[in-house]
């Protein structure tokens, strides 16, 4: 197994999680119970996560009403498939 596919897993597992603690966190906003900081979220997002958290705004209605993730998110997914597509280029080159 190469450097790139361990990148890739690695790029899904942080989707997969961010887009789970973000249905956890509508789920415990919901019941008033302990809440997952905004901070985690958008951090999680940041290393590569954007997709698990867009998707989950899209399906939990989680977070839309924050620009920071109304904004930042979009432009995060736009950014990673920019850097993913440059690196898919120069690999086959």
């Amino acid at each position: 197994m190469n450097i790139y596919q361990l990148s890739i897993y690695g790029v899904w597992i942080i989707n997969i999680l961010v887009f789970a603690l973000s249905g956890i966190d509508k789920l415990a906003a919901k019941s008033h119970k302990r809440r997952v900081p905004e901070k985690v979220l958008f951090g999680l997002s940041l290393l590569t996560g954007s997709l698990g958290m867009g998707l989950s705004m899209l399906l939990f209605h989680h977070k839309t009403g924050k620009p920071l993730f109304r904004i930042g998110v979009p432009l995060l997914v736009i950014v990673h498939f920019g850097l993913l597509s440059y690196g898919l280029l120069t690999l086959l080159q």
